[in-house]
């Protein structure tokens, strides 16, 4: 715990996107095309319903460290080097920059997030595709989205 007690949500949410890149819709999809990853934390359920973004690697937040951390045993080997640049994209852009910030502390410094999530993607027109059938394995392993 923080020495001068429990901060906030508004604060430790502040923190978090203080210490990471944050990415508008459109230059996040650019950075794509520079070799940046999007990693869909999203749950089964938003996909299923919303869709996914082609090309991004589906890791649920519920096993994110494990399957991003450079020294996991379980790390999805999806994700390159420590050195990839991570983008994470969330429903809205609030758990992502937690998770982002979390994957900074774990080393992983080219980690940010979407700003406003999936639904800032599809409001900006980006690509969206119908999302796949739930992988058939241990969760967060799976390959890329194809698109």
């Amino acid at each position: 715990m923080d020495p001068a007690g429990p901060r906030t949500l508004e604060q430790l949410y502040a923190a978090a996107c203080a210490s990471i890149d944050r990415f508008e819709p459109l230059d996040a999809y650019r950075a794509t095309g520079r070799g940046a990853l999007i990693v869909d934390i999203r749950s089964d359920t938003s996909r299923a319903r919303d869709g996914v973004v082609p090309g991004a690697c589906h890791i649920p937040r519920t096993v994110l460290e494990w399957r991003a951390a450079p020294d996991s045993p379980w790390r999805n080997p999806h994700l390159g080097g420590p050195e990839q640049q991570l983008i994470l994209l969330c429903d809205h852009g609030y758990s992502s920059a937690l998770a982002a910030a979390t994957l900074r502390e774990l080393g992983l410094l080219s980690t940010g997030d979407v700003i406003d999530g999936f639904v800032g993607w599809r409001t900006a027109g980006l690509p969206v595709a119908p999302a796949p059938a739930p992988f058939d394995g241990v969760p967060g392993t799976a390959p890329p989205d194809p698109g």
